[in-house]
């Protein structure tokens, strides 16, 4: 599947996104999924977001928990914890990330050092749109589940979280900003 819209309702300011997603199938059941969205939120406010590791669980939908648990400059581990639903049964799964911050390229890219996945990386990246005020937020994830987890069945639910993802970021960074401009 490339290039699919998806509108998504953002029901603090009744206007809607546009997030383009792209879904590849790759070997031994691995998906490349992306998924962009363009915004007005500065990319000071999206970069703040995005690094304030300990709280991502607070507006991230289903992730329990993300905790930092090192960092050394530019290079953070993080624990995250994230939950679903699926066809009635709780599924969560567990993965210590290595984090490697670009902020002059607007850049997040992320691997896998230990959890439930074979293989769980990926990036958000923040670029600005040239001749506007608007950024893209892109958020990136090649994903293969263990044995156990038939990709297949999660496929269509890690492309819903994926626009969810973009949008909670997008929302929490202009909430920021509203909070800022008015103290």
């Amino acid at each position: 599947m490339k290039n699919p819209q998806r509108s998504v309702k953002d029901s603090q300011n009744d206007d809607y996104r546009t997030i383009e997603q792209t879904m590849e199938k790759l070997s031994g059941g691995t998906r490349r999924l992306a998924a962009q969205l363009t915004t007005s939120a500065t990319f000071d406010s999206l970069w703040n977001v995005l690094t304030d590791y300990d709280r991502l669980n607070l507006y991230i939908p289903n992730l329990l928990s993300s905790k930092k648990i090192y960092q050394n400059k530019n290079n953070v581990h993080l624990k995250q914890v994230g939950a679903q639903d699926f066809l009635g049964m709780k599924f969560s799964a567990e993965v210590t990330i290595n984090l490697f911050e670009e902020k002059d390229l607007g850049l997040l890219k992320f691997s896998l050092i230990k959890g439930d996945f074979r293989r769980f990386e990926g990036s958000w990246k923040i670029k600005n749109i040239k001749n506007t005020s608007k950024n893209s937020l892109i958020y990136d994830l090649t994903v293969q589940g263990c044995q156990w987890m038939p990709i297949g069945m999660i496929e269509k639910r890690l492309k819903k979280d994926l626009s969810e993802n973009l949008v909670a970021v997008d929302m929490q960074a202009k909430s920021t900003i509203n909070l800022n401009s008015k103290n």
